[in-house]
């Protein structure tokens, strides 16, 4: 089949990372470049792509096919919206956008366009969470009745990224590790029927919220969503309690740190967790026992996008994916502002 002629809109920290390796790699995919501001480094990594000096010459080759919205979170709808009226699918990172109105009018206008939208939450393909989700899947914890997430850092320094610290559209950790929490536990649980959340600014200067705490209200389960920068000795990432037993799990997927480092996203050892992270499953009449991790794999993000412009599959992360999230995000920030829980 034709390769996929593909562009990314920012080649620093998340184009080197988790977009490129894989676009490179697939070869359903060729890397036909990416729009770089100030340093020009795209060609260096991989000769035979280009940097682009603008996201119009991006928008304006006809070779492009799908491209990447990996720039900052307020910049989502504007550039994602430029690029599906040029004619190109687009896989826009998290935040999809900065509020749900963003996220309907976006997926209503590639409709419009006839052309399609995936949302980047790679976190799906994490070792952790796929453990935590075949468990989950096979009733061994019977009714889940309280579950909790968590994405905990100890890192009390302002990021030099002033996107992230300077406050406006987008900005915070509820919409930069937010979505990938609020992504997991949709993806589980489906949509909640009540939101309520508790946001904090805790490092001292910080123009930004840097705490949250988002529980989501469903007819039998409660979820709890957390993240935050204060977190020297963290509690486990994921805890599923449900009526006939619990599962713990640390967050310990491999993938970001590997790929940080150049590994190339391949081989039998890769995305596979240490024994020692293995997570412990207790149920009712049995002693606890650890499970061994499920095999991270965010290749299959791309495999996806490949399966759904070549063959018609349907999109593993759909825009309305997209809208669900940020309808909590949304519904977070009213609860602060109300002080209270939110219809969903």
């Amino acid at each position: 089949m034709k390769q996929i002629e593909t562009a990314l809109l920012s080649f620093g920290m998340s184009g080197r990372v988790f977009h490129a390796p894989f676009i490179q790699l697939h070869p359903g995919f060729n890397l036909r470049g990416s729009w770089e501001r100030s340093k020009k480094t795209i060609e260096n990594a991989y000769p035979d792509s280009t940097s682009f000096d603008s996201m119009e010459a991006v928008l304006a080759d006809p070779s492009i096919e799908l491209v990447i919205v990996n720039t900052p979170i307020y910049s989502h709808f504007e550039y994602a919206t430029a690029a599906l009226k040029a004619g190109k699918h687009i896989v826009v990172e998290k935040a999809f956008t900065c509020n749900a109105a963003e996220a309907e009018r976006l997926v209503s206008l590639a409709k419009e366009v006839n052309k399609k939208i995936f949302v980047y939450q790679n976190r799906r393909w994490d070792s952790d969470f796929l453990t935590l989700k075949k468990v989950h899947e096979s009733g061994v914890l019977g009714d889940i009745v309280e579950a909790e997430f968590h994405f905990d850092r100890y890192n009390p320094l302002m990021s030099p990224k002033r996107h992230k610290e300077d406050a406006g559209p987008g900005a915070g950790i509820v919409t930069d590790l937010g979505p990938h929490l609020i992504d997991q536990a949709l993806h589980l649980f489906g949509k909640p029927t009540h939101v309520f959340a508790d946001l904090r600014k805790t490092r001292p200067g910080t123009e930004v919220i840097d705490l949250f705490e988002i529980l989501l209200y469903y007819p039998a389960l409660r979820v709890r969503l957390k993240s935050g920068y204060y977190f020297k000795e963290p509690i486990p990432a994921f805890q599923l309690h449900g009526t006939k037993g619990s599962f713990i799990k640390t967050r310990s997927d491999r993938q970001e740190v590997d790929l940080d480092k150049g590994h190339v996203p391949m081989g039998e050892n890769w995305g596979v967790d240490a024994t020692s992270e293995y997570g412990l499953l207790h149920v009712d009449g049995s002693s606890p026992e650890r499970v061994p991790s499920e095999k991270g794999e965010y290749m299959a993000f791309y495999e996806n996008v490949f399966q759904s412009l070549r063959s018609g599959v349907a999109p593993a992360v759909p825009g309305e994916d997209g809208i669900a999230s940020m309808r909590v995000i949304d519904a977070a920030y009213e609860s602060l502002e109300k002080q209270a829980v939110i219809s969903y």
